[in-house]
């Protein structure tokens, strides 16, 4: 059921008396881009469309664990929140076109939800870097792809296993397998129309190399919506599948035996009559696009705490796990960070593939719409094309991806473009909040462990992120 019409408090009234509901879900994304929420009595819900409503700002002031960040010598000003201010309410905005049915329990209404402070709201600043971008006659489209893996297990068995010896939901790597989607076909058709009645409707769906790995991709839309349906698949793909006595993982590498999981994010722009600046008719690259390839080339590495976000990003972007390394370009080549894909002119794009599927929808879209764009503002050329693999080239450092978490949050605290697009706050705000992240992870991984990946990245990344 497709709801995309609402776009006042007088159309939502509408829309949730004929649900004859009395209780609405509303939820909003915290830093780490986990939906964070809670049913609303539908009298107050109403009010709450015209007035907005009180969201404690703690979910801006913990890490994905519900800890709450202590920033030590940080000066309080470069915080949002925290024990300094008491964690008051803070106010949140219906957005009255995220309107849907959730199909997974009894048809309720659900809706999202942002802060009206939009400085560190990840929805916020996503939505204002596109009016930006608007200003100057840029519009954009998006689309995002999920790799994950799945699970015969509860949320329960696995850490009563301590996230060893699981059972994947098949066995054996049988990429593209049609033997896999006809045996489990109940189980696709589920997914494929839980995606449509929400009005996030996929692509595609496949498995992909690795025991239990599915990929999924939702179609095109406008950057916004395309951030949202984003999102929302992966905060409900998960309920789906735990109703069916499976668990997904949407980690960027749980295990170091199998390849990592992506969250690839392909983009195109267009300006204010809807043409694309991303086609030719030639087979020549515009310059519009050679322009943004450049400035992700130039500024993705300071900005990948924002699609890289967690210390299990860094496990996935290394040697031999499928994901990129370095800043190249290249024409259908997917050993680089930014795969040009040929087409018409309306199909023709950039897809990122430096994002993992652990990745926050706003912020990644944020910092890759970012930097492309600046490289427009900038005319920034971008290198030679790379032909071929990407892996053994010899690049200076300023064109590698950042070693680990903690590199990339200094990165991007000091990075003047992020302060000047996303705004000092979020960016101090962000950088702390990553730095404490890399700072957990060293205290809590024991001396003896020398897994690749923790048994601390395992407990905390496994199910929630």
């Amino acid at each position: 059921m497709k709801i995309r019409k609402l776009s006042s408090a007088k159309d939502v009234k509408k829309f949730i008396d004929s649900t004859k509901t009395g209780y609405v879900k509303v939820a909003l994304t915290d830093i780490d881009g986990i939906l964070r929420g809670k049913y609303m009595h539908v009298d107050k819900f109403i009010k709450s469309t015209e007035k907005g409503f009180g969201f404690c700002d703690v979910i801006f002031g913990w890490d994905s664990n519900d800890e709450l960040y202590d920033f030590g010598r940080t000066p309080e000003e470069e915080l949002f929140t925290g024990w300094h201010s008491g964690f008051p309410d803070t106010e949140a905005l219906i957005i009255p076109d995220s309107g849907r049915i959730n199909p997974l329990e009894e048809d309720i209404p659900f809706f999202l939800a942002e802060l009206k402070d939009s400085s560190i709201c990840p929805r916020g600043l996503l939505k204002n870097l596109l009016k930006t971008m608007e200003a100057e006659g840029l519009r954009s489209k998006s689309a995002f792809e999920y790799e994950f893996f799945l699970f015969s297990e509860s949320p329960h068995s696995i850490r009563e296993k301590n996230y060893q010896n699981l059972k994947n939901f098949t066995p054996g790597m049988f990429g593209y397998s049609t033997l896999r989607n006809s045996v489990h076909s109940d189980l696709y058709s589920q997914l494929l129309n839980l995606c449509s009645q929400m009005d996030m409707p996929l692509e595609g769906l496949h498995t992909e190399t690795g025991p239990g790995v599915l990929e999924a991709a939702i179609m095109v839309d406008e950057s916004l919506n395309a951030a949202d349906k984003a999102t929302l698949f992966k905060t409900f793909s998960k309920v789906l599948f735990q109703k069916n006595n499976l668990v997904a993982n949407f980690m960027a590498k749980w295990s170091e035996d199998y390849p990592g999981q992506s969250g690839h994010i392909h983009l195109s722009l267009q300006d204010l009559d809807g043409q694309s600046l991303f086609g030719s008719k030639d087979g020549k690259l515009p310059k519009t696009l050679q322009y943004f390839v450049g400035g992700l080339q130039t500024y993705m590495r300071e900005f990948s705490v924002m699609y890289a976000p967690t210390v299990n990003s860094y496990k996935r972007l290394c040697p031999g796990a499928w994901a990129p390394i370095n800043m190249t370009w290249g024409t259908e080549n997917r050993t680089t960070a930014f795969r040009v894909i040929t087409g018409d002119s309306n199909s023709q794009r950039v897809e990122n593939r430096l994002s993992g599927a652990d990745n926050n929808p706003y912020l990644a879209l944020a910092a890759t719409l970012g930097a492309g764009y600046l490289g427009i503002k900038e005319k920034i050329k971008p290198s030679d094309e790379t032909i071929g693999g990407a892996y053994d080239l010899k690049l200076s450092r300023d064109r590698m991806v950042p070693s680990n978490l903690g590199e990339a949050a200094q990165l991007f605290k000091a990075s003047e473009a992020a302060k000047n697009l996303f705004g000092e706050l979020f960016v101090n705000h962000f950088a702390n909040t990553r730095t404490w992240e890399f700072n957990e992870y060293k205290k809590n991984r024991g001396f003896f462990d020398t897994a690749l990946i923790s048994e601390w990245e395992l407990e905390r990344y496994f199910e929630i992120i």
